[in-house]
């Protein structure tokens, strides 16, 4: 079955919107200006309605210079109202522009309605989006305000990064940092134009911060961010559509706003470095790790104690040592015993020779660490262990070379334990 020629304009509006609304939600994610864009597009509805009652006509081009001219005047009423009050905060400025403006645009498209051609105007398709009424003149449209967008990004990219990372640094550089504000500021406005018809006001902040948000769970570099935000606002674009047009009773904007909050539910659940399931298992690692680690220096403690490291050790008496369950040290012996760095024997374990080099280095990181705390930090030898229980399970070999050259390679604890010594490759 064939495509039709509504079904590829709706396909090439969204994806545009999703490829720019990914671009440059970007900045306003890293910018932690979501909301404004929120005021944006419900500041842009007013300028909508007021191009129609001027000049009495449905012109994309005249619409939405209409409504470019609101999210302007929306912008700098927010700014106006943080700098002229000192006890309103710029959240609440936006959220007061937000609903002024939004309140005069529901009033004139009542208004509107009253009229005599009213009823034909569909501009309160605005609020919701209609994307199914995209036609080749509105594309064109879109494709001139994306192409203004994406090249003022890619020629003031440098200076646009400054401007999320640090404001400060950009300005001693000598870069009007404010009039890259109001750049930044002025191509929000531009996108958000673009998407009412697509999306509309209430569901535009979405196209822009999803998939930037999304995004962000995969990559820490700027430019990976925009690029993967982009793909993603195009793919929840395209999907969206074909989803809605397979069937009729799912409206294509919210469904592309439902889609792209499907992957940043997949993106926060899986992403690699920032995913709550793989930040869980490094977690779950991270214990387990803790606590073999924990089993290896009981077991040396108890060797030191003996004078003996070849005598097994019933699992009791390490469950008395640190109040762990008997099931719990049974299957963290079985895994040393499976690395080759514990020998198991029914309920009794020992430490084989890589056993006993792996506890060794356990034992050294502690006993350098509290010896440390004395003497750098002059802690009584009393409240250095708890802290050291920590911090051995946390510092590198590297770290415990450099700790031991600044401590002058000592030989005993705080307690007159001896230091185990470096373990020579």
């Amino acid at each position: 079955m064939g495509i039709s020629y509504t079904l590829w304009n709706v396909l090439l509006g969204a994806t545009l919107l999703g490829l720019v609304g990914g671009v440059l939600g970007s900045f306003a994610l890293l910018r932690r200006q979501s909301l404004l864009a929120d005021a944006l597009a419900h500041a842009a509805l007013p300028g909508v309605c007021l191009a129609f009652l001027l000049t009495g006509q449905k012109s994309p081009g005249l619409l939405l210079a209409g409504a470019a001219a609101t999210g302007v005047l929306g912008a700098l009423c927010v700014i106006l109202i943080v700098r002229g009050s000192q006890l309103i905060k710029e959240d609440s400025a936006i959220g007061i522009v937000l609903s002024v403006f939004f309140a005069f645009g529901i009033v004139l498209i009542t208004k509107i309605q009253r009229m005599p051609s009213g009823n034909q105007s569909g501009l309160d398709k605005y609020l919701f989006g209609q994307v199914a009424t995209l036609v080749t003149e509105d594309l064109w449209v879109m494709c001139g305000i994306i192409a203004i967008v994406v090249t003022t990004v890619a020629v003031f990219f440098k200076e646009l990064r400054l401007l999320c990372f640090d404001r400060a640094f950009g300005a001693s550089l000598g870069f009007p940092m404010r009039g890259l504000e109001v750049l930044l500021t002025c191509l929000l406005v531009m996108v958000v134009v673009v998407g009412l018809q697509i999306v509309g006001v209430v569901l535009m902040v979405s196209t822009l911060v999803t998939p930037a948000a999304a995004a962000r769970q995969w990559t820490d570099r700027l430019g990976s961010m925009i690029l993967v935000s982009g793909v993603l606002g195009m793919f929840g674009a395209v999907t969206g559509v074909l989803l809605s047009s397979a069937s009729d009773s799912l409206p294509p904007g919210p469904t592309i706003v439902l889609v792209s909050s499907f992957v940043l539910v997949l993106s926060i659940l899986f992403a690699p470095r920032r995913g709550i399931l793989w930040a869980r298992l490094r977690e779950r690692a991270v214990r387990l790790r803790i606590r073999r680690e924990n089993l290896l220096k009981d077991l040396y403690t108890l060797g030191e104690r003996s004078q003996s490291w070849t005598v097994l050790t019933p699992l009791h008496t390490l469950t008395a040592m640190r109040g762990q369950p008997a099931r719990e040290l049974r299957k963290n012996s079985r895994v040393l015993a499976a690395q080759g760095l514990a020998m198991l024997s029914g309920d009794e374990v020992r430490l084989t020779e890589s056993g006993l080099q792996a506890a060794e280095k356990v034992v050294r990181k502690h006993r350098l660490w509290e010896v440390y705390l004395t003497r750098r930090l002059e802690l009584p030898t009393d409240h250095v262990h708890r802290d050291a229980e920590a911090m051995e399970h946390a510092l590198t070999d590297d770290a415990v070379e450099q700790l031991e050259e600044r401590l002058g390679s000592p030989v005993l604890d705080p307690h007159g334990k001896p230091i185990p010594p470096r373990i020579r490759p």
